[in-house]
């Protein structure tokens, strides 16, 4: 069974910075791609940043140069390091896997119950 879950959400001060973290486990780790997804209040899901099973990641434009996306193989761990933060980026933080064939198509199996990141002016 596959398990995903989150820490190191907090609430921080503009310009402060986070990590957070994704314990995984139930799957094939090296073969599956992972990500980052974001839920403000009243606003759909989004994506932040993904990493394929190649080490190839992409990043939401308005977090580019400020959030970096991670893995430790060892650890069978995700991170996502998150620098300057601003009060948009006030969000549940979920992490996901699965093949990345279910990443290109939306239809993502695999998700964390997520962590909360707040960020005040």
């Amino acid at each position: 069974q596959v398990q995903l879950v989150e820490s190191g959400g907090g609430s921080v001060q503009a310009g402060g910075s986070l990590r957070l973290s994704c314990a995984a486990s139930g799957y094939n780790y090296g073969s599956h791609c992972m990500g980052w997804f974001r839920q403000a209040p009243g606003k759909a899901r989004e994506g932040v940043a993904t990493r394929d099973n190649h080490g190839k990641t992409n990043y939401a434009d308005s977090v580019k140069g400020r959030l970096n996306i991670s893995k430790d193989n060892a650890k069978n761990g995700l991170y996502l390091q998150m620098n300057n933060l601003k009060p948009e980026d006030t969000a549940m933080y979920y992490c996901a896997a699965d093949l990345c064939s279910y990443f290109s198509s939306g239809g993502i199996r695999y998700w964390g119950k997520g962590t909360q990141v707040t960020v005040s002016s």
